[in-house]
C-alpha cells in the first residue's frame, strides 16, 4: 500500500450494480463515499445482479481524504435479502444484516395482493430474517372481504400483523416500538407506500413518494435502488425497489414447502415424500390439509405458482 492511501472500513447505505455509497466513521464524524468495486468482480459474486446490498460491511481503499474508494472486500453477513431478477437472470441483493422484514401491503389503492406478500415472507424465512406484515393505507374504505380474511390468515399461522395508515398516523407508535433500534427492510410492491411510512415516522426526510397510474391502478416506481434511511432513534430503514412480481431466491421448487410455516410440519409425508408436486398424486398430505381446511386454499395457490416461477413455467400474477 502506498502512504498516501489507506484501508478503510464502511458500512454501505445505498447501492446499485456499480456505485455504492459508503458511510465511515472519522475524527471528524461521520463521512459518506462514493464507491466502486476494485477489479469490477469481487469473490463469489460473478452469478449475482449486484454483489453489495445496504447493511453490508466493506474494506476499502482510498487516497488519504478522498471523498471516493474502491472497494476490495465484503464482510462476513448475518444474512441477506433478495431476490431473482427475472431480466438479469440472477440474484438481486436487495439488504444485508437484516433484523426484521416489512411487508407492505394495502387493502386497496393498489389492490391487495396477498400472493405478493406470500413471496415476500418466503423470502424472508429463507433468509433466517423474522418478519412482521403491514397493512398500510386503512384509513381507505374498501369492500373486499378476503383482505380481512386473509391477514386474518397470517396471524393465524404465526405472522404479527399491523394496521397502519401513513397519511393519518394510525398505528404508526405500534410499529415504531417494533423497529426500534433494528435494520429493517421494507418489502412491497409499487405504490403500497413504503416511503410514505418512512417519511411519516420521521418528518423532516422528504423522501420522494411515488403516486399511482390512475389507469391500471398500480404504483409508479420511485425508488429504483435499495438505500438506508436512519431515523433519530438510530433504527435504520431500507427502502427497496417496488416491483409488480417477485420471484423468491436461493432455493427450487421442490424446498419451498420447507419454508412456508404451515406446510412446513407436512413436508416428506406425502406417499410420494418430498418429490410429492402437490397437485395430481394419491396420499399428497398437503392436497388433504387443504381440504380440510388447515392450509388455506389461496397459499395453497400460491405454493403452486411460486413453484411454476422457480421451474420457468410461471406468468404474471
Amino acid at each position: 500500500m502506498k502512504n498516501d492511501t489507506e484501508i478503510i472500513k464502511g458500512f454501505v447505505i445505498r447501492a446499485s450494480r456499480n456505485i455504492m455509497t459508503v458511510r465511515i466513521d472519522t475524527d471528524d464524524g461521520q463521512q459518506e463515499l462514493e464507491c466502486r468495486i476494485k477489479g469490477k468482480v469481487l469473490k463469489d459474486s460473478i452469478n449475482l445482479y449486484n454483489p453489495i446490498a445496504p447493511g453490508d460491511w466493506v474494506v476499502a481503499e482510498r487516497e488519504k481524504n478522498s471523498a471516493s474508494a474502491m472497494i476490495l472486500s465484503v464482510e462476513k453477513r448475518r444474512n441477506l435479502f433478495s431476490r431473482f431478477n427475472q431480466k438479469g437472470a440472477a440474484s438481486q441483493l436487495l439488504a444485508a444484516n437484516v433484523d426484521l422484514a416489512l411487508c407492505i401491503c394495502t387493502p386497496a389503492s393498489p389492490p391487495f395482493r396477498p400472493r405478493f406478500l406470500d413471496r415476500v415472507l418466503l423470502q424472508a424465512d429463507i433468509a433466517g430474517i423474522p418478519s412482521l406484515v403491514i397493512c398500510n393505507k386503512v384509513d381507505i374504505e374498501y369492500d373486499d372481504i378476503d383482505v380481512d380474511e386473509r391477514l386474518e390468515e397470517y396471524s393465524r399461522i404465526g405472522y404479527k400483523v399491523l394496521y397502519i395508515s401513513a397519511k393519518t398516523g394510525e398505528g404508526l407508535e405500534e410499529l415504531r416500538r417494533e423497529i426500534t433500534g433494528k435494520i429493517c427492510v421494507l418489502a412491497g410492491q409499487s405504490g403500497v407506500g413504503k416511503s410514505s411510512i418512512i417519511n411519516a415516522l420521521q418528518p423532516g426526510l422528504d423522501i420522494r413518494e411515488g403516486e399511482l397510474n390512475e389507469k391500471y391502478d398500480r404504483g409508479v416506481h420511485t425508488t429504483t435502488m435499495s438505500i438506508m434511511f436512519e431515523l433519530n432513534d438510530g433504527t435504520k430503514l431500507i427502502d427497496t425497489p417496488g416491483v409488480r412480481r417477485f420471484i423468491p431466491d436461493g432455493i427450487d421448487s421442490s424446498e419451498v414447502i420447507l419454508h412456508m410455516r404451515e406446510f412446513a410440519p407436512l413436508a416428506g409425508k406425502c406417499s410420494f415424500g418430498l418429490s410429492c408436486s402437490h397437485r395430481t398424486e394419491r396420499g399428497c398430505k398437503i392436497m388433504e390439509a387443504v381440504h380440510a381446511g388447515v392450509i388455506h386454499e389461496d397459499r395453497y395457490e400460491s405454493l403452486l405458482r411460486i413453484c411454476d416461477d422457480l421451474e420457468g413455467k410461471g406468468s404474471d400474477d
